[in-house]
Formats: C-alpha cells, sequence, structure tokens
C-alpha cells in the first residue's frame, strides 16, 4: 500500500513538474529596465495582469538610472547576472546587443505578428530578416503649453513658426512667465525637444533621414544647418540662467506655472498630470510656412527582449507574448500616458493630453529621431554630439555652422557614405 502510494506521489509530482517546465510555471523573471519612473506602474498594474493569467510566473520590475543603464546591462550580461528580460533603446544600441548574442530573436513569436514593419524598425537587422525586441510604445514630440497663462495673455495656439516667436515675444514682454521652460545643463533635451523637435519640418522627415544615411545629404546642407539657426533663437526666451538649469528644473519650472511653454516629449504627460494644478494643452512643431506639411518625430521609443542565457525561456516568451498583446498595449497606454502603443491594436486612451499628441499622426508625417538609425555606430557618436551642439547654439558658444561642420566632420571620418 506504502509503495503505491509513493508511486502515485512520484508520478503526480513528475507530471507537476512536466507542466511546470512545458507552460513556465514556477519561473521568475526579472525586467532589466531605464525606465525607474514606472516602477510602481509595473507593481500595481501590469506584473499582477500578467501573473494573473500565468500562474506560476513571478516577475519582477528592476530599473537602473537612465543615465546608467547602457553600461551596467552590458556590465550584467558580460557577467552572466542580467535579468531574464530586457528593455531595450531603439536601434543601434539595442542591435549592437543581440549581434553580441546578448538578445534572442524574437522573429518567430506569435506577438510578434500585432506589429507592422515600421514598428518593428527599430529593433530589426538592417536588412529586417530578424527581430530581436518586441515594441512596447512610441513618443511624440511637440510643445505642452499652460492653457491659463495663453487665456490670460490672449495668446493662441501658433500654427507657424512666425506665430511661436510672437507667442514667445508677448509672454516675455508680460513678465510674468518665462516664455519657455528648458535648460543647456544636461544637453540632451538641447538635441531632443530642440533640434529633433523642429527639425523634421526642415528636412521633410523620413525623406532627409533617410537620405543622411545614404550619404546623399550631408549635416552641412542647409535643411539640417536651419534647425540650427532657429534653436539660436531660443536663448532669448529661456530665462536668467538656463545654462546651469538641469532637466528636473525645467520640468519643475514649468509644472509650478513659472513657464507658459515647454519643449516636450510626450513622456511628460504622466508626471506633469500629477504635479500642474493648471490646464495644460499641447501643439506640433510649427511649421515654417502656413500650408507647410508638417511633421512630428513619433520616435520608436521602447521594446523588450529576452536574455539569450536566461534560464527561463519558455517563461520569458509567455511573458514577451503577452507585450504583443491587445491586454498589454492598453494597460501600458492609459498607464503611462504619452507612451504610444506600437500594435496594430485599436488602442483606446482616456487621458486628453495623450489624444492631442497621437491624434496629430493623422495630419502631419510621421518620423523618427535622424541620429539613431545607423549613424551613431562609430566613433564619435553622432546622437551624443549632437546634445553638445545643439546646447552650444543655444547658449551661443558655437553658431549653427561651426556646429553642422563639426558634426559632419565626425560622421565622415567614421562612415562610409559620408567621406
Amino acid at each position: 500500500m506504502k509503495s503505491t502510494t509513493l508511486k502515485g506521489l512520484l508520478l503526480a509530482s513528475t507530471l507537476l513538474c512536466s507542466v511546470g517546465l512545458a507552460y513556465g510555471q514556477d519561473a521568475e523573471l526579472i525586467i532589466e529596465s531605464w525606465r525607474n519612473d514606472d516602477l510602481e506602474i509595473w507593481q500595481s498594474k501590469l506584473i499582477p495582469a500578467f501573473e494573473a493569467k500565468h500562474p506560476g510566473i513571478k516577475v519582477k520590475f528592476t530599473p537602473t538610472a537612465p543615465t546608467e543603464y547602457n553600461a551596467a546591462l552590458n556590465f550584467k550580461l558580460e557577467a552572466g547576472s542580467a535579468g531574464d528580460l530586457i528593455t531595450c533603446r531603439p536601434f543601434d544600441a539595442s542591435l549592437a546587443l543581440y549581434e553580441a548574442g546578448h538578445l534572442a530573436p524574437v522573429t518567430d513569436l506569435e506577438g510578434m505578428k500585432n506589429f507592422s514593419d515600421v514598428a518593428k524598425s527599430g529593433w530589426s537587422t538592417d536588412d529586417g530578416s530578424a527581430q530581436f525586441c518586441v515594441p512596447m510604445a512610441s513618443v511624440i514630440h511637440g510643445f505642452i503649453y499652460n492653457k491659463d497663462a495663453f487665456d490670460e495673455l490672449g495668446l493662441s495656439v501658433p500654427q507657424t513658426e512666425g506665430e511661436l516667436f510672437a507667442a514667445l515675444d508677448k509672454i516675455k514682454e508680460d513678465g510674468n512667465y518665462v516664455p519657455m521652460a528648458m535648460g543647456t545643463n544636461d544637453q540632451w533635451e538641447a538635441a531632443t525637444m530642440g533640434y529633433q523637435n523642429i527639425g523634421p519640418n526642415y528636412w521633410k522627415g523620413e525623406e532627409g533621414r533617410l537620405a543622411l544615411i545614404k550619404g546623399d545629404q550631408k549635416l552641412t546642407d542647409d535643411v539640417w544647418v536651419q534647425p540650427y539657426e532657429t534653436l539660436a533663437k531660443w536663448k532669448d526666451y529661456l530665462g536668467d540662467g538656463f545654462e546651469a538649469q538641469t532637466y528636473p528644473d525645467s520640468q519643475n519650472m514649468f509644472t509650478l506655472g513659472r513657464a507658459a511653454i515647454y519643449p516636450a516629449g510626450s513622456w511628460e504627460i504622466s508626471g506633469f498630470n500629477n504635479l500642474a494644478d493648471f490646464q495644460m494643452g499641447a501643439f506640433p512643431p510649427p511649421v515654417r510656412n502656413a500650408g507647410d506639411d508638417c511633421f512630428i518625430s513619433d520616435h520608436t521609443d521602447i521594446a523588450i527582449g529576452m536574455n539569450a542565457k536566461t534560464a527561463n525561456p519558455e517563461a520569458a516568451k509567455a511573458f514577451l507574448n503577452w507585450v504583443g498583446s491587445e491586454e498589454f498595449a492598453t494597460l501600458y497606454a492609459n498607464a503611462l500616458p504619452g507612451f504610444f502603443s506600437l500594435s496594430d491594436h485599436d488602442v483606446k486612451m482616456d487621458d486628453a493630453l495623450a489624444q492631442e499628441f497621437v491624434s496629430w499622426r493623422g495630419k502631419c508625417n510621421s518620423t523618427i529621431r535622424s541620429t539613431y538609425q545607423i549613424l551613431s555606430r562609430g566613433t564619435p557618436n553622432l546622437e551624443n554630439e549632437t546634445w553638445n551642439a545643439s546646447a552650444n547654439v543655444i547658449r551661443g558658444t558655437e553658431s549653427p555652422q561651426d556646429a553642422a561642420k563639426r558634426l559632419q566632420d565626425g560622421l565622415s571620418s567614421w562612415n562610409d557614405n559620408h567621406k
């Protein structure tokens, strides 16, 4: 009797283990990410939703500070101590991880069927034949403004650059608000919310970006220099001490109601909603002349892939397929308004400001940041150099022409298409 009972227990245990292995039961997945702002959302909304449908798979979100993420992740991958799931920045940084064997291919995952080639482009090989991360969201660039300040000063939303500068002049003349909240201390904002924000209207989005990659255009061409000439005019509207102003300083200046306009990415929406006690609106980068086609940076921003050395590949695949689902797309877009789903699902969003940003897709042409694909693979790194050049131009320490020449010379030093 005891022998039969023991055999039965062993058989049951074996079957349970088999089921567990097949479905990734009793597995713990660790997610690496740079989005430390999202910790609470993952813990309270996203992970519980996944775990409810996948009992036995436990998930932990373990973010690193954004500026430290790339270096820390590379160290952990080399040491074999990285998590099972890797949050992926777009294009070259993640492509390098894939080519080094750190990211597993996800091309054949069921969830990848829900994404277009454009959505997948940020995490595909150059020839598009393989994907290595499941797309999560894009972010859109533009300007967020204080509606109360605009109403108080009788300002309408600017449609052209001339109207924007006229509005900035009026705000400055009034003196109650800093016209525009942005500093140059951290440099990246000058490029990301400055040059890459307004630039697509000059180089015509994808037309110019792809021509630059092919070497048919150069950074010293007028369409690439002129955005710097416009940026140089921003200096007069950024307030005293903007040179030492950090990114958090700018966020605080705007959310405390001390500035009227904030050159923005849509990723600011959820944070600003929690901090600002005034009505906010948003407008796309104003076109140069009335009637011009408009272009927006609708940047493929974030995805998630699988550590090629994970001990829990089946559980990781289950999670990645869920990231490709309508449930995840809806949860993520509403938990983080301003991060827009890249999937083909019809995602309903509740946030009015997020709806305003995403509505621009219907009237403007979408592109991505010009430096992210291929052009930042060498040394000097074009993305990082663009940060510095943009900040210098706004500060007035480098002319638009000199900045463009320096960037072009750096690109030509290693990129065959630009020699």
